[in-house]
């Protein structure tokens, strides 16, 4: 499958699909087999972009057969990774989501459509009190009951965040005006200032349900 469809220089990259990477050789081709699927399913110019933190696993060779395009990114942690596969994505929009497979590829749709009706950010929600849903064994049960909740509530105290999952992964937004916002966390203190940051500039954001596979 072609990874994304011939467009003439007068056309833009409507989205790029950016999955940050550290060895997931297993599930990598899951993730980027479903998003070509998404792709197709849109109808859209679009790209997956695998941001690559030192990968040695054999993660590189999966990215390649399916055609995806390798930012290799020297400086580790998961900011890192996505900062630097955002900045050289061609996308008007982006969806990013984590290479495990614990996050559905198959429902990038959602995320697309909801930033095509005028949000800067969306948000996946992953517990039910925002409408999602956590597969059995899925998350650690420190972090589904006191660590995922404890530093969404406080996110929502002090800067009056409207997510109730703010370190969820899965989530889509507008390029430019990321780009414009200079994010600096390099681990994965990034999820948490991404949002901050977009709120802040009074950017129009949005939470949708999802679930989390194991």
């Amino acid at each position: 499958m072609l990874l994304r469809k011939k467009y003439f220089m007068s056309e833009v990259v409507e989205l790029s699909v950016v999955i940050p990477c550290l060895n997931e050789v297993e599930t990598l081709g899951i993730c980027i087999n479903k998003s070509l699927k998404s792709i197709e399913k849109l109808n859209v110019n679009a790209e997956v972009i695998v941001a690559d933190n030192g990968s040695t696993d054999g993660s590189l060779d999966i990215a390649k057969k399916y055609g995806a395009k390798i930012v290799n990114v020297k400086n580790k942690g998961y900011g890192s990774a996505l900062i630097n596969g955002i900045q050289k994505a061609e996308g008007k929009y982006i969806i990013m989501a984590d290479a495990d497979n614990s996050y559905d590829f198959s429902v990038l749709d959602i995320f697309y459509k909801k930033l095509l009706e005028g949000y800067d950010l969306v948000q996946g929600c992953r517990f039910p009190i925002g409408g999602g849903k956590i597969e059995k064994n899925a998350m650690p049960l420190s972090h589904k009951y006191f660590g995922n909740p404890f530093l969404s509530f406080i996110s929502k105290l002090f800067f009056s965040l409207p997510f109730n999952d703010v370190y969820c992964g899965f989530r889509g937004f507008d390029r430019e005006k990321f780009l414009k916002l200079n994010h600096f966390s390099r681990g994965m203190v990034f999820a948490i200032e991404n949002l901050i940051k977009f709120k802040v500039a009074n950017f129009k954001c949005a939470e949708i349900p999802i679930t989390l596979h194991k």
